[in-house]
């Protein structure tokens, strides 16, 4: 049984005017976050956010703040928590004068552009605003598909669906895909409520969040941890299925065999005398640069090379930066892109070309092309679809010799130490190249784009409500044996009578 952290209240104490925070990219802004309502812990994820990105966060408010940010409050009800918290009256928003007294939709949009966006009115706090969490009305009318809700990056309920998502993985490693799938229904409906949780009776109206769910909610409401969670986590089957999951092309049934047989790290694996797929050893001997998260910068610099290559052959090409980043992440596990063009016939042969080119340059640590097919879907799920793909792994050169994380290109199935290879001024990156025809564009768009959750829980309403089959080939109708066409992702969302959502808000 693990200890259980007994909660005591916070004690707030008059704060100093002369604390600063550390400088950042963008001088004479200075934000503190109010952490009523917000949390401590949702308040240190935003701050190591905005951090990261180069904005200044002040740890308590001061004379230097610019913009204070604040959710679920008003005006009033900021003003009087800096009151009690500093023991002076916060000046009044109404004044054209610093600070500024914002919404979290400001900090919101200003980590998705990467820079502070412009003050405008509807980011400005009011005076009077009740507590969302009391609307039982908003919590009945949540909706029971992940495609018909918002759902941003950054949400409010993140101790609550970690804990949902570690319980979901741990299914998977059973084999367990109905347990699976009801945490991950429960995590998704959490993350796009527009406030943080306060108790397990408001989770009663909450679609996809009754029995085993709602006692993990209630458990982590009250006691702050989750006992099947940190059990499942300090567990030997759970940290070795982890870790073998995350090694390219290895998946959760060969993961499973390694363990029954004895294997519980990388180098126990030499033992079992494996016979492995090219995929897998391409994983194994990149192993530590793939588990690395890719950043925004990089995946730019590897649309720079793909583009380039590509252009080499037909100069118009149309390529599109899809998956996490097109929904607004700022790291990943990979790169995907989608090539097109209206000329169907200029698609024939490039791929080929493009990737043959790649590897001449030095560019390319493993690829593996998979041809186009033309079977027709025949489940309501989608499957697996039917583009063009080359799956690779990029060298991604170094923009300099600091930025070179391959000095541990990986770990061989022979045991060698990161000092018995040579550092390379280039990381290992896994990159994904789909090809489609421009009239399978709009879907193969909206199927790469992700997230994965969002795309299951969109074909899933699809076919329950509409009787229709939805992939990234196409919208097809059985009784008519037809597909139907589209010409954007919005017209897609239009035909099955669902409100169009960006790709912002699929992080489902």
């Amino acid at each position: 049984m693990l200890p259980i952290p007994v909660k005591r209240r916070k004690k707030e104490s008059p704060t100093p005017n002369d604390l600063h925070a550390p400088p950042g990219l963008f001088p004479g802004l200075c934000i503190f976050l109010v952490e009523r309502r917000m949390g401590a812990a949702r308040r240190g994820f935003l701050t190591a956010l905005a951090q990261r990105k180069g904005f200044t966060v002040a740890p308590e408010f001061s004379d230097g703040v610019t913009h204070v940010v604040s959710e679920q409050n008003s005006l009033d009800e900021v003003l009087s928590w800096l009151e009690r918290k500093t023991g002076r009256a916060g000046q009044c928003a109404g004044e054209q004068r610093s600070p500024h007294y914002l919404d979290i939709s400001w900090f919101t949009e200003s980590m998705s552009s990467g820079r502070p966006v412009s003050v405008e009115d509807r980011h400005c706090l009011q005076g009077i605003m009740p507590a969302p969490s009391s609307d039982k009305a908003d919590l009945s009318t949540i909706q029971p598909y992940g495609c018909q809700r918002r759902t941003p990056l950054i949400h409010h309920n993140a101790q609550i669906t970690d804990v949902l998502e570690i319980l979901a993985r741990a299914a998977s490693f059973q084999g367990s895909e109905v347990r699976q799938l009801g945490f991950t229904r429960a995590a998704s409906v959490l993350k796009s409520l527009p406030f943080p949780l306060q108790s397990a009776k408001e989770a009663e109206d909450l679609p996809m969040c009754g029995g085993h769910c709602k006692a993990v909610i209630r458990e982590i409401l009250e006691d702050g941890v989750c006992r099947e969670a940190e059990e499942l986590k300090a567990s030997e089957h759970y940290q070795c299925m982890e870790l073998f999951t995350s090694i390219f092309g290895v998946g959760v049934q060969t993961a499973e065999r390694w363990y029954k047989d004895g294997a519980r790290n990388l180098k126990d694996l030499q033992g079992l005398n494996l016979k492995l797929t090219e995929e897998q050893r391409a994983g194994l001997e990149h192993f530590t640069d793939l588990r690395l998260p890719v950043t925004l910068g990089e995946a730019d610099r590897i649309e720079d090379l793909v583009r380039g290559a590509l252009q080499k052959f037909v100069p118009d090409i149309q390529i599109t930066m899809t998956g996490g980043f097109r929904r607004g992440k700022q790291q990943g596990h990979d790169v995907d892109f989608l090539i097109t063009h209206p000329d169907d016939s200029t698609l024939t042969g490039l791929l080929k070309n493009a990737v043959d080119w790649m590897d001449s340059k030095g560019l390319l640590l493993y690829q593996h092309m998979k041809k186009r097919s033309h079977a027709p879907p025949r489940t309501n799920k989608g499957g697996m679809d039917g583009h063009e793909t080359c799956y690779a792994i990029f060298a991604l050169p170094a923009s300099n010799v600091e930025e070179s994380k391959s000095e541990v290109p990986g770990v061989s199935l022979n045991g060698s130490c990161a000092s018995d290879v040579p550092s390379h001024d280039w990381r290992a990156v896994r990159v994904d190249l789909v090809v489609t025809p421009h009239s399978e564009y709009p879907y193969a768009l909206l199927g790469w784009t992700g997230s994965k959750h969002f795309e299951r829980e969109l074909r899933r309403f699809t076919w329950d409500k509409k009787k229709l089959t939805l992939n990234s080939h196409g919208l097809h109708d059985a009784g008519k044996k037809c597909f139907i066409s589209a010409t954007s992702e919005e017209d897609i969302f239009t035909y099955l009578g669902l409100q169009y959502v960006p790709p912002s808000d699929r992080n489902a």
